[in-house]
């Protein structure tokens, strides 16, 4: 039985959720190749910043596994070229580059033949999936200590288990405060285009046994407005030095809370921090104009219309109260140090 969102099977093959057919279907993809891995991110029946991440690692482990290279350096450049195919299928998200710069760096630095590098790279693979799982549920606990008993917590997009190999960053908040008696419920906007709120968090959080009422993108304003959420948890695609790039719609959520004095937390695991960077220098990318004239099939738009579908925006830190990770807490203070905070956590 799949335990995890995506998990490496022994038999050389990598199985996971196809996310395009939730919540109605449940199928379970196998990936035999790197061109499967790449092929379903692209298409998004893999999504999700951490596991992405995950995903890309295990797209190496499997050109690593099924290579018929005679030596290291035939399999290195396998490695490269599967590396190559990966980064070039959703550029905003640092997680997949993170990972596939980890493996790299472990493959060039690796004394052995080409078969125990295969084992190597396999096996680092793995070590990437079980750290993030574990990340999220550090990160949780740590969020957790900012939801109160009777707390309603607005979230955006899908950063639950499905966006992770396990558990989830901002819904793994929601999960840990519940977890431990806290009677939380939770407000998801659909998250237009693709629905990814509607589709996946609202399914994740009903599984679960968590009241979820399901809202419009457009009713953000009138929910605050009303006093009807009293937190905002939201994941992230990657945080750089000056701003938080997550799904699109995040930031009109990050103004709209400052405007109503409602705390707006980030969560992700450490893999999602890009401190080298700031916001002008990441690449947003944008998607298929049928996202936005379509739904499903049915086309919505007049013929011809130009369409702008970015898929990510980009929130300024001054908009965001605190980010949880797997190490603690960063509030305002630590943000202009992030890079300092990082190291001085990891020596502990």
């Amino acid at each position: 039985m799949q335990r995890r969102t995506i998990e490496w099977l022994e038999d050389g093959t990598v199985a996971t959720i196809n996310q395009l057919k939730l919540p109605h279907e449940t199928e379970l993809l196998r990936l035999r190749t790197c061109d499967e891995v790449a092929e379903a991110i692209k298409t998004m029946k893999i999504r999700g910043a951490p596991l992405l991440g995950a995903a890309a690692a295990y797209g190496l482990a499997l050109t690593a596994y099924h290579s018929k290279a005679k030596n290291k350096a035939a399999l290195i450049r396998e490695l490269e070229e599967a590396a190559e195919k990966l980064r070039k299928t959703r550029p905003t998200g640092v997680n997949l580059f993170w990972a596939v710069d980890r493996i790299l760096g472990k493959a060039y630095a690796f004394n052995g033949d080409a078969r125990q590098l295969a084992s190597m790279v396999v096996e680092e693979a793995k070590k990437i999936a079980d750290e993030d799982a574990a990340a999220n549920r550090a990160l949780g606990m740590h969020g957790a200590a900012l939801l109160e008993d009777g707390d309603v917590v607005l979230t955006h997009c899908n950063a639950g288990a499905l966006a992770t190999v396990d558990y989830g960053t901002a819904l793994g908040v929601i999960r840990a405060a519940v977890e431990q008696g806290k009677k939380i419920s939770v407000i998801a906007t659909e998250t237009r285009p693709k629905l990814q709120g509607a589709r996946l968090t609202a399914y994740e959080l009903k599984r679960d046994g968590i009241l979820v009422t399901l809202i419009s993108d457009t009713m953000v304003g009138y929910v605050m407005y009303k006093r009807m959420v009293n937190k905002a948890i939201v994941g992230a695609d990657r945080i750089v030095r000056d701003a938080v790039i997550n799904k699109i719609g995040t930031y009109q959520i990050a103004v709209l809370a400052k405007e109503h004095g409602i705390p707006f937390y980030v969560a992700a695991p450490k893999s999602t921090f890009d401190p080298t960077r700031i916001s002008a220098e990441v690449t947003i990318e944008e998607r298929s104009p049928e996202e936005i004239t379509h739904i499903g099939s049915e086309r919505i738009a007049p013929e011809g219309v130009a369409v702008f579908n970015p898929a990510f925006d980009i929130t300024p830190l001054k908009y965001v109260t605190a980010i949880i990770c797997e190490e603690g807490i960063l509030y305002k203070e630590d943000f202009s140090s992030l890079a300092k905070w990082l190291k001085r956590n990891e020596q502990r």
